[in-house]
C-alpha cells in the first residue's frame, strides 16, 4: 500500500456532471429486488428544528425532529431522555463534527459525499469524482481519512462513519459506508492497521462484517504487510485483532489444502472414468435402456467427491 494525496477543489456543481449512464446508491437501491431502509427524504420538513452540539468544540447543527428520529437514537432522544427541556438541544460532546455532518447529510438525502453512483455501463460502482485523473485513490477530492485525537492518528473515514452508525442504529449506512470502503485504495499500512483496531473497539462481538472487511484486506495483501514494520510493531502490541487474523489465516490455507485435495482427487479419478468411457463404447454394454453398473469402489470415490466439494467430512 502506498500513501496518496489529494487535490481540494470545490463540490459546487460536481454532481451535475456526472454521467447519465450512472446511478446513485439510493436511485439503485429502489430499483433493486431487496427492501432497502432508507431516509424519509420526502417526510413532512415542518417540524421542530432540533440543535445538535457536536466536539470539543461545540459545533452547531440543526435538523428537522422528523429526519432525526429516523435513527432510534435520535428518537429516544427527542423523547426527552438526553433532550434539555426548553432549549431543544441535543449535546454529543463525543462526537467528531465532520462526521455527523456526513450522518446528517445521509438523514437528509441518502447518501454522504462522495456519493456511491452505479455504472450500468461497466455494472460497477464507483465514488463520484473518481473518474478524474487528478482524484487519486478512487475517492473523489475529499480526504479519506480523519484526525481522531482520542486515538491519537488518522483512521479511515467510512470506518468511523460506520461505527457511529452502529451507535445510532442506521443499518442502511452501515452497508453504504462498508461498500464505500471497499473502493479505497492506495492507503498506508499503519493507517489500516489504526483503522481496524478503531473498528473492533467500536463494534460488538455480533457485528462481524467490518471486521471481516480488514481481516480479509489483510490477507489479500499479505505480501506488503509482512514486510511492514507497522504490523510487526502492531502485532508485538496484540489484541483481539490479530487472535482473529490468525484463525483466519489457518481458515485460508485450510481452504487451499482442501481445494488441493479435491483437484488431486480428481485426478486420479479421471483415469477411471475414461476407461469406464473406453469400456463402454467397445463393448455397447451401456444404452438408455440397459446403463453400465459402476462398481462399488468407484460410487464410493464419486460419493467422497460430493463430499469433499460439499464440505462434508
Amino acid at each position: 500500500m502506498f500513501k496518496r494525496s489529494f487535490i481540494s477543489k470545490d463540490r459546487a456543481g460536481k454532481a451535475t456532471r456526472s454521467m447519465r449512464s450512472k446511478r446513485s446508491y439510493r436511485e439503485h437501491a429502489k430499483t433493486g429486488p431487496q427492501k432497502v431502509e432508507s431516509p424519509p427524504m420526502g417526510s413532512n420538513l415542518i417540524s421542530a428544528i432540533i440543535t445538535i452540539v457536536c466536539g470539543r468544540e461545540q459545533r452547531l447543527f440543526a435538523a428537522h425532529e422528523d429526519v432525526l428520529c429516523f435513527s432510534p437514537f435520535f428518537a429516544a432522544a427527542c423523547k426527552g431522555q438526553f433532550l434539555e427541556a426548553h432549549s431543544k438541544r441535543i449535546d454529543l460532546p463525543d462526537e467528531e463534527p465532520e462526521i455527523f455532518s456526513a450522518i446528517l447529510e445521509y438523514l437528509y438525502k441518502g447518501d454522504y459525499y462522495p456519493r456511491l453512483l452505479h455504472n450500468k455501463r461497466r455494472n460497477s460502482w464507483e465514488l463520484e469524482d473518481a473518474q478524474h485523473f487528478e482524484n487519486t485513490g478512487g475517492r473523489g477530492s475529499v480526504e479519506s481519512t480523519i484526525y481522531l485525537s482520542g486515538v491519537g492518528g488518522r483512521v479511515l473515514k467510512d470506518t468511523v462513519i460506520y461505527c457511529v452508525a452502529e451507535k445510532y442504529g442506521l443499518e442502511e449506512l452501515k452497508r453504504l459506508s462498508l461498500r464505500k470502503q471497499g473502493l479505497q485504495s492506495g492507503i498506508e499500512v499503519s493507517t489500516i492497521i489504526r483503522s481496524a483496531r478503531f473498528a473492533y473497539e467500536n463494534t460488538p462481538d455480533t457485528d462481524s462484517r467490518l471486521r471481516a472487511h480488514y481481516l480479509a484486506l489483510i490477507i489479500r495483501c499479505r505480501k506488503t504487510f509482512k514486510r511492514s514494520g507497522t504490523m510487526q510493531m502492531e502485532m508485538e502490541i496484540g489484541g483481539k485483532l490479530f487472535f482473529d487474523l490468525f484463525v483466519a489465516l489457518c481458515g485460508h490455507l485450510d481452504d487451499l489444502v482442501d481445494a488441493t485435495q479435491v483437484h488431486s482427487f480428481v485426478d486420479q479419478l479421471r483415469p477411471q472414468i475414461i476407461d469406464l468411457r473406453l469400456l463402454t463404447t467397445l463393448t455397447g454394454t451401456a444404452t438408455p435402456q440397459r446403463p453400465c453398473k459402476l462398481s462399488t469402489l468407484t460410487l464410493n470415490s464419486v460419493a467422497l467427491l460430493g463430499n469433499k466439494v460439499s464440505g462434508v467430512y
